[in-house]
């Protein structure tokens, strides 16, 4: 079975396991600053542990902080257990990003910061997000704090500036599932000297050191990953995981959309055996972003355009994380493809107010519910086109 999405990995990775990787995390953060344009960089164990350390570091809490009701339940999670609440706004259904006109209307007395998430690698308007921010604090004379999201888009760029340079703060998460993978872990860079040396004290001071299991675990973890996405075997993979509490049990402990938490080891450091793996990462990172986009390109010019279906931009400078396609069935669509051996994803499938751990009174989300019933993804990474072809004139061209 084709999986949703493959991690970019191979001897280089496998190889890390078993070399001295002392120093791996401060390396892996001056690295990943100095790709990304960003004077400094700070490691987390996860991206969500990230952004809430932000918020504890600076002292931000029972303030109103403005995202988009389309993203990852995790983004909310954090801002709601640094003591803050989030704010809500629909979405645009073109890009999937956040609608700047509401969001700008939203903005007030208790507004202290905008999360801004460049969803499936869609850079978001950074010169209005900055009128915004800049609008709000001359409205209200407050600090509002521009924190840009950017774990859909590393590297994509905004009318020729990078994501992630312009605002206070840019934060990326590095799972398997992400653009650029560490096994797991977050960071969080900066343009600011002084603000990253704040938020590194911080963590310095709040975070432990992880344990020789999870040291063990990681690696496992690594190895299974290696195997588990191949094709041959990716099937009895997936059908463990949602059929079994084998591996659902992971699943769980690391993420559920409607319950407010963390993993249990939020407040580890992030391991020298995952900056390691970072740091082979990054440096096949151009290579990763030039396939994907490439990739893109061959769908949006191969595949058919069908009645109800929705295909989504190419635009410069975006990164397809996702290669999302609006459908009129996304369930038959799935069921459908599932029996010929390819996996399709539905990232984002829940509207955050509508879960049940929110449930906002605002209803005005019709975009974001319209995506997450519609919304399919297809295989992006690591497939050259001669292998896209294969199986795009085969299932691809109806």
């Amino acid at each position: 079975m084709i999986p949703r999405f493959k991690p970019w990995l191979n001897f280089a990775e496998l190889s890390a396991l078993f070399k001295n990787n002392k120093n791996a995390v401060k390396n892996f953060e001056k690295e990943f600053a100095k790709t990304f344009k960003a004077v400094d960089a700070v490691a987390f164990p996860y991206g969500r542990s990230a952004q809430w350390a932000f918020f504890k570091a600076i002292g931000l809490e029972k303030a109103e902080i403005i995202m988009p009701a389309y993203t990852c339940s995790v983004v909310a999670h954090a801002v709601t257990l640094s003591g803050n609440t989030p704010r809500f706004i629909d979405i645009d259904l073109y890009d999937f990003n956040m609608n700047l006109d509401k969001a700008e209307a939203a903005v007030n007395e208790n507004t202290r910061a905008i999360i801004a998430t460049h969803t499936f690698g869609y850079p978001q308007d950074l010169d209005r997000l900055e009128h915004i921010v800049k609008k709000g604090e001359q409205r209200y004379g407050n600090k509002i704090w521009l924190i840009q999201d950017c774990c859909h888009a590393f590297s994509a760029d905004w009318t020729g500036n990078m994501v992630g340079t312009p605002g206070d703060v840019a934060l990326y998460a590095f799972n398997i599932s992400k653009l650029m993978t560490s096994i797991f872990g977050g960071m969080l860079t900066f343009q600011d000297k002084n603000l990253a040396k704040k938020v590194r004290d911080w963590r310095d001071a709040n975070y432990k050191s992880a344990s020789l299991f999870k040291n063990i675990h990681r690696r496992l973890y690594l190895l299974l990953v290696f195997l588990a996405f191949n094709e041959k075997i990716y099937g009895l993979i997936l059908w463990l995981q949602k059929k079994t509490p084998l591996l659902n049990r992971l699943t769980k402990a690391y993420h559920l959309d409607d319950k407010i938490h963390f993993p249990p080891n939020y407040l580890d450091k992030m391991l020298n055996i995952e900056a390691s793996i970072g740091l082979e990462q990054l440096k096949k990172y151009p290579k990763i972003i030039q396939d994907r986009r490439e990739n893109a390109n061959y769908y949006d010019q191969n595949l058919t355009r069908k009645e109800g279906r929705y295909f989504p931009p190419i635009i410069d400078g975006a990164t397809y994380s996702h290669y999302s396609i609006l459908v009129p069935n996304k369930t038959k669509e799935i069921e459908d493809y599932k029996k010929r051996g390819i996996e399709l994803g539905e990232l984002i499938h829940y509207v955050i107010p509508n879960l049940s751990s929110y449930l906002s009174n605002d209803n005005d989300f019709k975009n974001s519910v319209y995506a997450s019933k519609h919304i399919i993804n297809l295989p992006l990474v690591r497939y050259k086109k001669k292998y896209l072809s294969k199986y795009i004139k085969k299932y691809f061209y109806e």
